[in-house]
């Protein structure tokens, strides 16, 4: 075999000729102060705010302050985790998480990372957890329900698709509950929820997990878990990391999302603790002056898109809990400031036996009407009037000794409507039977009835609704409308189970 030298030569000339010599660095400092979660680092002159900082074992932090001298750095892990006198390296990337169909069904901590002993997750892609949040001109109006499955909040304080609807009181009067309970009633529906626990015992995540997998509702969620035992800077992220999640399926997959952020109180105690210990000025109740900022560029990312965008949306339920039903303080009123509505529970009501125990009379939805079905729409209407009418006669009558005949026939059809307004937990109603048991308890065709037997009326008109009415109901679903035929449908239904609950008095 003969070789051609000037060939050989000539390719390997060329070869020299194209190649470039590539120098690839990379950023390191020095750990120079590590205490309480917070790292100050030296020699990081090209570091970004919200960057990424990679510490020894894999161990991450985010940029918090750019001094003049140094780096300042929150640990996202132990305080323990990073030492004075470690490397600290630069990762060119701002703070992400992994987002994408592959986190559904799972619990994950406040960075991505699986919790629930279910083994890695696909990651398909990352998502920064601080983005820009939609234009006016982006945006549409909030206009298409997202039930919730309680007949108070559907029928008196609706909440749209794309809208931010705060959930606030005291401790233990149900806001989680109904949170839970609106996941629950998404199923079915194409709407991925998140929700985001924040400074909850793990006992209360693991508790929230099974009542969700109990009821099918795990595999379109994904739990988001930033528990009391996690540092304050997993807390703080916690809420931007499943917004990030949210974003990704609105914005590439044009989906409909819930968000649930339980709670936000905890998470401004979480983000004073950092601010303190970064020495920033505290200000009213020690919070750092950008409190607000902190949650309005947080719940601003919740939104409709237009048409144009792909039409999904991100509906938020944030959560603040007050104590003794004071809503004066400061992080409870910039919250109401920045949502569409509130949605107030009272703890002498959860205690009466009324529960939900939204306060219906000071609660509010901004959206209205706009975020109802035409057949609710129409009866909430004489719903909030008659229950306006019987809290005024309650307590302009709680001393009197004689009522007329007409006040305590009022008085009657009140509690008739608050007893058919209750509901229990986790059996999320849906939208047709919202709208025969509103119908039932603004029609006054159950006065005849005992109070004590209310319920059990309700319960039997709607199972009878289900077992001979079905087309009654599916037409109620499909075209959002009660009909005449429905409403004398539902009069003969009622009266059929009122006759029988008569008959078993007696007997």
């Amino acid at each position: 075999m003969e070789f051609d030298l000037k060939e050989i030569s000539s390719l390997i000339k060329n070869k020299l000729d194209g190649y470039e010599f590539k120098a690839e660095g990379d950023e390191v400092g020095l750990v120079i102060e590590s205490a309480d979660g917070i790292a100050r680092i030296g020699g990081l002159p090209n570091a970004m705010m919200g960057e990424m900082i990679e510490f020894p074992d894999k161990k991450y932090g985010i940029v918090f302050n750019l001094e003049e001298d140094e780096v300042v750095a929150i640990v996202l892990g132990k305080k323990t985790d990073v030492k004075a006198g470690t490397w600290a390296k630069c990762t060119s990337r701002i703070m992400e998480v992994p987002v994408g169909h592959g986190l559904l069904g799972r619990i994950v901590n406040a960075i991505g990372e699986p919790i629930d002993g279910k083994g890695p997750i696909k990651v398909e892609k990352y998502r920064a957890v601080e983005t820009k949040v939609p234009g006016v001109i982006d945006r549409l109006p909030v206009d298409q329900p997202l039930q919730t499955g309680y007949k108070v909040v559907d029928g008196l304080i609706p909440i749209g698709r794309g809208q931010r609807e705060l959930l606030i009181g005291d401790r233990q009067t149900g806001k989680t509950t109904l949170a839970i309970d609106t996941i629950i009633n998404q199923k079915n529906t194409g709407v991925i929820c998140i929700y985001v626990a924040i400074g909850k015992k793990s006992a209360s995540i693991v508790e929230v997990a099974t009542i969700l997998r109990e009821n099918g509702a795990m595999d379109y969620t994904i739990i988001v878990d930033a528990s009391a035992d996690d540092p304050a800077a997993m807390q703080f992220l916690a809420p931007f990391s499943g917004t990030a999640m949210a974003e990704e399926f609105m914005w590439t997959d044009h989906k409909d999302v819930l968000m649930v952020y339980d709670d936000l109180t905890k998470h401004a105690n979480a983000y004073r603790m950092i601010s303190l210990l970064l020495k920033r000025p505290p200000g009213r109740e020690a919070y750092p002056g950008d409190i607000f900022y902190l949650h309005s560029r947080l719940l601003e990312r919740s939104a409709r898109l237009s048409a144009e965008l792909g039409g999904g949306s991100i509906t938020s339920l944030p959560i603040i809990e007050t104590q003794k039903g004071d809503i004066s303080t400061y992080v409870p009123t910039n919250v109401i400031s920045i949502t569409d509505g509130q949605i107030f529970l009272q703890s002498d009501l959860f205690y009466s036996g009324f529960r939900p125990a939204v306060n219906a009379g000071i609660s509010v939805s901004r959206v209205g009407g706009k975020a109802q079905i035409e057949a609710i729409r129409k009866l909430s209407g004489k719903l909030r009037l008659e229950l306006a009418r019987f809290k005024e006669k309650e307590s302009f009558t709680a001393f009197a000794s004689e009522l007329d005949d007409e006040t305590q026939k009022q008085l009657k059809r009140g509690k008739i409507l608050v007893e058919i307004l209750k509901q229990g937990k986790h059996v999320p109603m849906p939208v047709e039977e919202q709208v025969v048991s509103i119908f039932l308890a603004v029609s006054g065709i159950l006065e005849d009835v005992e109070l004590t037997k209310i319920k059990e009326a309700e319960a039997n008109i709607l199972e009878k609704m289900r077992s001979s009415q079905k087309a009654v109901l599916e037409a109620i679903r499909t075209t959002e409308k009660l009909s005449k035929d429905g409403e004398e449908a539902i009069k003969s239904v009622t009266q059929a189970v009122i006759a029988q609950l008569s008959s078993s008095t007696h007997a």
